[in-house]
């Protein structure tokens, strides 16, 4: 925990060169994400990349009901449709959707958007706000008020009251639900996921705190 991904960097020519792409993008009408409440359109046609931005936890619904994606054997590239991927591993697209919005519906339980967190940190006081990135991208940008967790403080959290608010982010949502499911494991039944990530607030709530991607080395 805390190490930088393999093979990845985060560079400060890619956070100014994404300062430049978000002005851009506030010239549009801005797009939310969709509400906690709102299940996204789903397809068997959809590419895997889609279905994983709108679904995050997908990939793990996936694996546990046909070890789908878990190894070299079954994993499957992001420009793959959801159909192509079902037909190659012999299992029911029909059944593969199921799963997914079966799971997504329980995901939503964990799940707090931008905007509520928002609301939350305003109006109330307690609400512990943990980054689970790369200690490098926590310290390039990061939500005003958060902790970098590192193993010893995740630990530190488990001895806390079952009934503290903690909120976990990670970039863009696609790794946050794991590790809120995690802490729920351990007693933490008041643990949130922030939905899309520190990327999600940048675009909802904090427009100047600059988007970035990471960077092949």
């Amino acid at each position: 925990m805390g190490g930088s991904p393999s093979g990845l960097s985060l560079t400060s020519e890619s956070i100014n060169c994404l300062k430049l792409t978000q002005r851009l993008e506030i010239l549009p009408k801005r797009r939310k994400s969709p509400r906690v409440s709102d299940t996204p359109p789903l397809s068997k046609d959809d590419r895997m990349d889609d279905i994983l931005a709108r679904f995050p936890g997908a990939r793990r619904a996936l694996f546990a009901s046909f070890h789908i994606g878990g190894c070299q054997s079954c994993a499957y590239r992001d420009e793959e449709s959801l159909a192509e991927v079902c037909s190659r591993n012999e299992i029911s697209a029909d059944q593969a959707l199921h799963c997914i919005i079966e799971s997504h519906q329980h995901d939503l339980e964990m799940l707090i958007s931008p905007t509520d967190l928002n609301e939350r940190l305003t109006t109330t006081n307690g609400t512990l706000l943990m980054d689970m990135r790369t200690r490098e991208e926590h310290e390039a940008v990061m939500i005003a008020g958060s902790e970098f967790l590192t193993e010893e403080r995740q630990n530190e959290l488990f001895g806390l009251a079952p009934e503290t608010m903690i909120v976990l982010y990670d970039h863009t949502g696609r790794d946050v639900l794991d590790r809120c499911s995690w802490f729920r494991g351990h007693g933490m039944k008041q643990t949130f996921a922030l939905q899309g990530g520190i990327d999600a607030w940048s675009k909802e709530v904090d427009p100047k705190l600059p988007r970035y991607r990471l960077e092949m080395d």
